[in-house]
């Protein structure tokens, strides 16, 4: 699938996540890359970098990937969805809830990171057996209207876009 999603396939708000996607290559081909490079890089951080906050209030690098293996979960569930058809509307989530009772600072960065890239290499298996027709199909995810190409590229959006606050304010 290289064709992106049309502005109309998705919240405007959400253009934040489209937008970081690049704007030639296929979408299954830059999931797997980039797949790779959060792993390669976070699977650099030692356990006690795993740890750390750049603010008190801020979630740890820990929280951080804990988040990401979460959301994955949730919006390849919404692509699964979403493909197969199901017109069944999918409820929003609070991303900062689930943090807060994961209770991620009990595992080791290693652990969590094992977990992230188990739900990211299940994801990029369903996406790679979706027919053509399937990235077109939309539902209703938060009570607005997403088709599946438009959640691949949130999920590729999401991730780059955590991986810069991780260089940009963890690691300087």
């Amino acid at each position: 699938m290289d064709r992106r999603p049309e502005s109309s396939e998705y919240l405007k708000e959400l253009s934040k996540y489209v937008d970081l996607v690049p704007a030639e290559g296929d979408i299954i081909t830059i999931f797997r890359e980039q797949t790779d490079e959060i792993f390669t890089f976070i699977s650099n951080l030692t356990e006690e970098q795993g740890d750390y906050r750049y603010a008190p209030e801020k979630w740890s690098i820990k929280e951080m990937v804990g988040h990401l293996a979460d959301t994955g979960r949730i919006m390849s569930y919404r692509l699964l969805c979403i493909a197969r058809g199901d017109t069944t509307p999918l409820p929003g989530f609070e991303e900062k809830d689930y943090v807060l009772t994961a209770n991620f600072e009990a595992h080791t960065l290693k652990a969590l990171l094992a977990h992230y890239k188990l739900v990211r290499e299940s994801t990029l298996l369903l996406m790679e057996t979706l027919p053509e027709e399937a990235w077109i199909r939309k539902g209703i995810v938060n009570e607005a209207t997403l088709s599946a190409r438009a959640q691949a590229c949130i999920m590729i959006g999401h991730d780059h876009h955590h991986l810069n606050i991780l260089k940009e304010r963890y690691l300087v």
